[in-house]
């Protein structure tokens, strides 16, 4: 056999074996059952959390002192 068709035998085996892997993650991720969306919260739950926010005024300052957004 020349080398040519050594490397076209062993990347199409390692491709095989890549391929079967993954199928196999998928149905293992499948299996694990129906997604639940993340939890919501509304703002004031948000404003209380928030350390950056100031509760009496209920402002929340998000990007800190002297900050802007361009």
């Amino acid at each position: 056999m020349n080398s040519g068709k050594i490397v076209a035998i062993i990347t199409g085996v390692i491709s095989i074996v890549l391929a079967v892997a993954y199928l196999i993650l998928v149905q293992l991720l499948d299996i694990r059952g129906e997604m639940i969306p993340a939890p919501t919260f509304n703002s004031e739950q948000a404003s209380i959390n928030n350390p950056l926010c100031n509760s009496r005024i209920n402002n929340c300052n998000v990007l800190g002192q002297g900050s802007r957004i361009i």
